[in-house]
């Protein structure tokens, strides 16, 4: 049973004052077998009474006596010596050299004296500590084996021992430092290392692993997350700092191990506040705005306050979704919203005419691989012309800041999708170039989330019992969530240069097969894999930059920028006539194509296939 806080702080003030007499009659038998003069002793006695009156009024007045630190903690220690030493020295040199208090008492006793009281607080923290850490372990909590014995590895700790109700009875700890071999985490031993994991959870019955380690290399977050999978154990991983109040976790932030995690790397967040200037009060138009990019990018912009956003989209519904996440109404008869078609040219034109935006995020694309392999001339009409389309508008309005959307498969393309999104990239450096258009290209990985990505198709057929499709058991991408590709484009737009492209680092590779399994494992059903093989155009490993392209690193610590060669679009008729497949004669100069202007920093650094 506890304490109420009042009866808490009358009994750490009652205990302080025992400790000045303990140290006072500790001191006087060892130093003067209690033996002092009645004027010494009445000097004393007046001493040590006018020291603990001024202990306890600078206590209180500090809040030391009012919970200012957790008791026996080390910021109380440092309180509590200066509320203790800094009036009691003063006091006894002024006494000793006036009076008849003796000189050695009151140099030693103060000292003494926070001594006792150290070891009062001490103690009844370990007793605290001792009789919590088990607390209904046995019937409520599940068995934990806890990875990493750091400072979070101990935060964890100190969060199952005082909680009430812990929902993790700590079992052990592992870590693969070698000097943490003996080390006690707040009692518990490490028992191992990683290498050991599925040996201690079987001998200790553990049923949960927590991954106490605050950055996780892909690596170990896969090594982990496999051994894991194979005994049956649950996962579960602190958060990021940047998620934490204050940077210090709590247990309903210990969250199961999932798909995000796979990407090797905690999701990119940015300042969005430090590059609104080009946002903020302006007009603010994004093609494709009813899509996954399209319409979190719509919601991110709204935050930063244009002056005016103007969202436009073939698709009637999805306006009308993005629309209804911004405001909430979703009505659709403002003209802030737009059905337009960016292959119709008159049309775009006249939108662009009518609001005249200062900036323009085109998101706008198809992007379904197989169906443009199939359907070359479609992806050929929206992603290059309809890009071109919106290049020559922005250009005819006198639009500030064009950022174009584009994907890591424009690196050496090898399907119709990446060939169009290269050249898309190439028109928006040819205007940029040519036409001091402020336009320049965004190029990222697959979007974790995203409709009609591995995510979105596989709930799906784990929903309707299987089998999922996986092209190839060592298939790879490069993940990133909605939200961080979001945050990149609006980047871009601060931080590119015009003509250029920002790539960003996007960490390590994800296999296809272990997203498949993660997922299964999150929905806790087991569906078998059906592997169908690489389809046309595909790579079995995607890449971030072409073989000639060098990144230079940006202002932007996880971004880099590279060139590509400009693009006339008068050459591009020419290159569609006669061809069933009009990107399948887009060599990387097709047509004595322009210059390739350089990335923007320093020397560039060769970043290869990575």
């Amino acid at each position: 049973m506890r304490l109420p806080a009042r009866w808490r702080r009358v009994l750490l003030v009652a205990w302080d004052c025992l400790a000045w007499l303990v140290a006072l009659v500790a001191f006087s038998a060892v130093r003067y077998d209690l033996v002092l003069t009645p004027a010494q002793w009445r000097w004393t006695v007046l001493y040590t009474g006018l020291a603990i009156a001024l202990q306890v009024t600078v206590g209180l007045a500090t809040q030391v006596y009012r919970g200012r630190s957790r008791t026996g903690s080390f910021s109380e220690a440092g309180w509590l010596g200066a509320v203790v030493l800094l009036p009691a020295l003063p006091l006894g040199a002024a006494l000793s050299l006036t009076t008849d208090l003796p000189r050695g008492l009151a140099l030693t006793v103060p000292p003494m004296a926070l001594v006792v009281m150290a070891a009062g607080r001490w103690a009844l923290r370990l007793l605290l500590a001792g009789s919590g850490a088990h607390r209904d372990a046995a019937a409520t909590a599940t068995p934990a084996l806890v990875y990493g014995a750091g400072e979070a590895g101990h935060q964890v700790a100190r969060l199952v021992d005082l909680a009430a109700d812990a929902p993790y009875a700590i079992v052990g700890y592992l870590d693969d430092d070698p000097a943490k071999r003996f080390l006690r985490v707040e009692g518990h031993r490490v028992l191992g290392t990683g290498a050991d994991l599925a040996r201690r959870a079987a001998e200790r019955r553990a049923e949960t692993v927590i991954l106490a380690v605050s950055r996780p290399s892909p690596h170990l977050l896969q090594a982990v997350s496999a051994v894991c999978e194979q005994h049956r154990l649950r996962l579960v991983v602190i958060p990021p700092v940047r998620e934490m109040l204050g940077g210090r976790m709590s247990l309903e932030g210990l969250r199961a191990f999932n798909v995000a995690d796979l990407l090797g790397r905690r999701p990119v967040s940015t300042d969005l506040s430090a590059v609104a200037g080009y946002v903020a009060d302006r007009v603010v138009l994004v093609t494709g705005a009813g899509g996954s990019i399209g319409s979190e990018l719509a919601r991110q912009l709204h935050r930063l306050g244009p002056r005016r956003l103007v969202l436009l989209d073939r698709d009637e519904s999805a306006l009308h979704a993005t629309q209804l996440s911004i405001d909430g109404a979703g009505l659709l008869d403002t003209d802030d919203t737009v059905l337009c078609e960016i292959r119709d040219a008159d049309a775009l034109l006249a939108v662009f005419d009518r609001h005249r935006p200062d900036a323009v995020f085109h998101a706008a694309a198809l992007k379904h691989l197989p169906m443009l392999e199939r359907f070359p001339h479609e992806g050929w009409r929206t992603n290059v012309l309809g890009t071109l389309n919106v290049l020559r508008c922005a250009h005819a309005v006198g639009v500030g800041r064009v950022v174009n959307v584009s994907t890591d498969k424009a690196a050496d393309p090898s399907s119709t999708l990446g060939r169009t999104k290269r050249v898309g990239e190439r028109l928006t450096a040819w205007y940029a170039h040519e036409r001091g258009l402020g336009a320049l290209s965004v190029r990222f990985g697959n979007v974790l989330g995203s409709r009609g990505s591995v995510l979105y198709t596989f709930r799906a057929q784990i929903a309707r019992g299987g089998p999922l499709t996986v092209t190839h058991p060592d298939v790879t991408r490069y993940f990133m969530t909605i939200p961080e590709a979001c945050e990149l484009v609006l980047q871009a737009g601060a931080l590119g240069s015009p003509g250029g492209v920002l790539v960003l680092d996007m960490g390590e590779p994800v296999r296809i097969l272990d997203v498949a399994r993660r997922m299964m494992a999150e929905a806790d059903v087991e569906v078998p894999i059906r592997y169908t093989g690489l389809r046309p155009g595909e790579k079995l490993h995607e890449v971030l930059f072409s073989a000639a392209e060098r990144g230079a690193r940006s202002v932007h610590p996880l971004i880099d920028q590279v060139g590509v060669p400009t693009l006339d679009p008068a050459l591009l008729p020419q290159m569609a006539v006669g061809d069933p497949d009009p990107t399948l004669s887009l060599a990387e100069d097709a047509a004595g194509g322009g210059r390739a202007p350089a990335a923007s920093g320093a020397a560039a650094s060769a970043r290869g296939t990575r």
